[in-house]
């Protein structure tokens, strides 16, 4: 969400330059969502939802045969995207910690990038017990 344009250059103090009429403005910044920490969770949602498709597609399948390898196939996918949805949602934490200094830019959205580690890692795990049952119902 943007601040409003009165909000945008609101001074958060002044500093008197010594020996001079100037002064120093410091200005308020306002604190912005991180985007790593979205995509994250987006991420780690899409993951979850790819991951039920190894479940779908490998238990429809397993009596003919193709189950595995469209599992297989999906559970891939699931997992790449699992991991990336790890990753940049540790990044972003990283990234929202090192923030908020004096005079920069405060990220905010710590609960979502842990929500984004989260589903990526749920997502990761239940793609891979997903294609372990389809494997053993393939082979039996």
């Amino acid at each position: 969400m943007l601040p409003k344009p009165t909000e945008m250059w609101t001074p958060e103090r002044v500093d008197a330059v010594p020996g001079t009429e100037f002064g120093l403005v410091q200005l308020k910044v306002t604190p912005i969502t991180s985007g790593p920490a979205v995509g994250s969770m987006i991420a780690g949602i899409a993951s979850i939802l790819v991951s039920t498709l190894v479940l779908c597609f490998g238990v429809a399948g397993s009596s003919e045969g193709w189950g595995g390898w469209v599992g297989g196939a999906f559970a891939l996918l699931a997992v790449l995207v699992g991991g990336g949805a790890v990753g940049v949602g540790l990044a972003a934490r990283r990234q929202i910690q090192r923030s908020g200094r004096t005079g920069k830019v405060r990220f905010t959205g710590k609960n979502v990038a842990v929500a984004g580690i989260w589903c990526g890692g749920a997502g990761l795990g239940i793609a891979v017990l997903t294609l372990l049952l389809v494997v053993v119902l393939q082979s039996s």
